[in-house]
């Protein structure tokens, strides 16, 4: 996997028994491709990538993910959960190429997260060995339903990823402003590193006692970031307003 990923992968890794490799890239946008086909990793079974990733929200070109898929000879999994924040996705490759598996889910963008239902594209070989190890019970029949509407109704979704996108570039505007670095995102968040002088669990603490709950991660590299998911506009003023207030000395604690 590439670093800093999705945390929860190492766990899963560590029930089956696994050995789980981190890559780290030098570029939010690009992939180290020979680190991934020559290092350490070079023996692994598959390389599991989330594009956008998490917790950065960085978006790598499909083309890049090409690149890779072209010159591997065992499976790439490509998780795009974020992908309707993004510019572009890598669906039409599935077609092109019988090692890639493209997985995506219902609850980022189509808020359905309590539902919890995945789903996966690939090829028919693929699919088939998926199939003979899956749960028989994977899924319920509310879960099914809900899905069902959701794929008949999608273009009702579009006005929210768009205000996500137009927010998401308020909010990071606003933060840089503030003395946040903030890591260009194509999620629905943004994760930002805090100002010097204090660390990201003492910023997630600050918020909390204003009633504004964020994220952290002791990942690594990350314990200086805070990942702010992207809600409303009336959601997110009193986030920044709450930000301003703690920048400015309001709380000490």
């Amino acid at each position: 996997m590439l670093s800093p990923g999705f945390s929860f992968n190492r766990k899963l890794a560590s029930l089956q028994g696994a050995q789980f490799i981190e890559v780290r890239g030098n570029e939010l946008d690009s992939l180290p491709i020979d680190s991934f086909l020559f290092g350490p990793a070079r023996h692994a079974k598959f390389i599991l990538l989330a594009n956008p990733n998490n917790p950065t929200g960085a978006f790598v070109p499909v083309a890049e993910i090409e690149r890779l898929v072209a010159k591997y000879d065992r499976l790439v999994v490509l998780d795009e959960a974020y992908i309707d924040f993004a510019p572009e996705n890598g669906l039409h490759l599935v077609n092109r190429y019988s090692n890639l598996l493209i997985l995506r889910t219902f609850s980022k963008s189509y808020a359905t997260a309590g539902i919890r239902i995945g789903f996966a594209f690939g090829h028919p070989e693929l699919i088939g060995r998926l199939r003979n190890i899956q749960n028989m019970f994977n899924m319920n029949v509310i879960g099914h339903a809900v899905g069902m509407s959701v794929l008949s109704n999608r273009r009702a979704y579009d006005e929210n990823h768009s205000h996500i996108k137009h927010e998401r570039q308020r909010v990071s505007g606003a933060l840089s402003e503030f003395g946040f670095s903030v890591i260009p995102s194509h999620a629905n968040f943004l994760l930002a590193r805090v100002p010097a002088g204090r660390d990201g669990k003492w910023w997630q603490s600050a918020l909390e006692r204003q009633g504004i709950l964020v994220a952290f991660f002791p990942d690594d590299g990350l314990e200086d970031c805070i990942r702010v998911s992207i809600g409303t506009r009336n959601q997110m003023d009193p986030f920044l307003e709450a930000v301003d207030k703690i920048r400015r000395g309001a709380d000490s604690s």
